[in-house]
């Protein structure tokens, strides 16, 4: 049974050479440093960093146990005098892949229970999200190996049902996200070529909006050549169902009736849903297996073991970027999204009163400053900073408002889990069939038929947003 605790850090060699890495990287210090070799980045953006890196970390693990490859290299590192068995089973494989992901996944619902109500870096519960980096990282390794120790039919249940339902409401919640990116993009071209009536602003607007539909229509040819052959029904269904949806929301969003309702709804919006549900739709057809002989991808491949590993490291560093914009773009969910937010007691009046002291003084004439429009909002934030005397908070950028939700952060985060283990565990007779090899991420019928499914969600989300305001007008206003 002490073998079994060394499972999760032993399974490959140097694994403690990956987790020292993943420590350090994962320290407030080296994110900020990192971060500052880029230019100016705030502590978020650092702990935003750091919990992405432990969800890529945590995923390519769980990638690793789908294999005997890692408890044999277990035993070959203790040269074979350590043989590695689990109390009700195999160590790796299907069920190894749900502890691991289940443990990150309660350590995300803990640290949201803890960081419930934290709007600001001055709440003492926020120093729990930017900091403790070296407690955290313990209790996250901790609960892995504590989760070897749960009964297996405990993960039988989590598996088919709770994960099962969390990677739905991930995928869900992404699709909303990227139509809400789609509408707020084009608005904010909009709204900057209304107050600045620039020339360079209409060229971003129009030369985004052509260039995407230019990749969905470059994308939707090549799938047509290389993966719509005859005998492949189901990507000829996929790849022309697409292109109908793609064009009708196109049609939709510039009719007269949509436009007198909403007059900044047009093709810009339409064009990024086109080119992400087209990605989607590629990326289901290029991934599918090559039963039928409908993914020239796979038989062009050379090293096999090669391609499989690059292909898992690039899929799981998607979605950890994914799950990090998902989780701080909460405009869609009620959440603080990227407006600026000043302090409470922060109002921009004219100066009528003689300040107390020269700070105060100060603090009135950036308020009136603000307000005029002769410096940015955010000047009010770097007086709050500089005004706390004994720290350096020249990096914090959330001293009057936290950037994003933490607790929605780490729920967003919990779902992500549950997404990484179902794509790794769907049909994985299918991915690990010879059981010696690394397991290929996401070569599964059912993971091309998620993304194409996912993708027709997408439009009709889309699709919805444009008739939302003709069908419930008393609940827009875009006046």
């Amino acid at each position: 049974m002490g073998a079994l605790l060394s499972i999760p850090l032993m399974a490959v060699p140097s694994m403690g050479t990956i987790f020292g890495f993943a420590a350090s990287c994962c320290g407030a210090a080296t994110c900020s440093a990192v971060c500052s070799a880029c230019g100016k980045c705030g502590n978020s953006v650092a702990t935003r960093i750091a919990y992405a890196l432990i969800l890529l970390i945590n995923s390519i693990l769980s990638w690793i146990m789908l294999t005997p490859w890692a408890i044999n290299k277990l035993q070959h590192l203790t040269l074979d005098y350590m043989k590695i068995s689990c109390p009700d089973g195999e160590c790796y494989g299907w069920v190894a892949v749900h502890r691991i992901n289940f443990a990150l996944g309660i350590f995300h619902i803990i640290m949201a229970i803890l960081l419930l109500g934290v709007n600001s870096s001055k709440n003492p519960r926020a120093a729990i999200q930017n900091g403790f980096w070296g407690p955290k990282l313990i209790a996250w390794l901790a609960l892995i190996v504590v989760s070897f120790f749960i009964p297996e039919a405990f993960f039988m249940f989590w598996g088919n049902y709770i994960a099962l339902i969390g990677a739905t409401l991930f995928l869900l919640l992404g699709l909303i996200l990227l139509v809400d990116l789609a509408h707020t993009w084009a608005e904010y071209c909009l709204e900057r070529i209304d107050s600045t009536d620039s020339r360079a602003w209409r060229g971003v607007l129009i030369g985004s909006t052509l260039g995407m539909y230019a990749a969905s229509l470059a994308m939707t040819i090549i799938q047509y050549i290389f993966f719509a052959s005859s005998g492949c029904s189901m990507n000829q269904a996929a790849i022309t169902l697409n292109l109908i949806f793609l064009l009708v929301v196109s049609v939709v969003s510039v009719h007269p009736a949509i436009q007198e309702y909403n007059p900044k709804a047009g093709l810009a919006q339409s064009a990024m849903v086109a080119v992400y549900c087209t990605y989607l739709t590629m990326s289901a057809v290029s991934m599918e297996p090559d039963d039928k002989h409908c993914n020239p991808l796979i038989r062009a491949q050379g090293t096999r073991t090669t391609s499989i590993v690059i292909g898992a490291v690039v899929t799981m560093l998607t979605v950890a970027y994914t799950t990090t914009r998902a989780a701080t773009q909460g405009v869609a969910l009620g959440g603080k999204g990227k407006s600026i937010r000043l302090p409470d007691d922060d109002e921009h009046d004219m100066v009528t009163q003689q300040p107390d002291s020269r700070r105060e003084m100060r603090a009135q004439a950036l308020r009136q400053a603000v307000e005029e429009g002769s410096l940015p909002a955010d000047a009010l934030d770097d007086d709050d900073d500089e005004s706390d005397s004994g720290t350096n908070t020249s990096k914090d950028d959330e001293r009057s408002s936290t950037q994003y939700s933490y607790a929605l952060f780490h729920i967003i985060f919990f779902l992500a889990t549950a997404w990484v283990a179902t794509l790794l565990t769907m049909n994985i007779e299918e991915s690990t069939r010879d059981g010696k090899d690394f397991a290929p991420v996401g070569r599964t019928y059912w993971a091309s038929w998620v993304k194409i499914v996912s993708a027709w969600v997408c439009y009709g989300i889309y699709a919805w947003t444009l008739v939302a305001p003709i069908v419930l007008p008393d609940r827009f206003d875009f006046s």
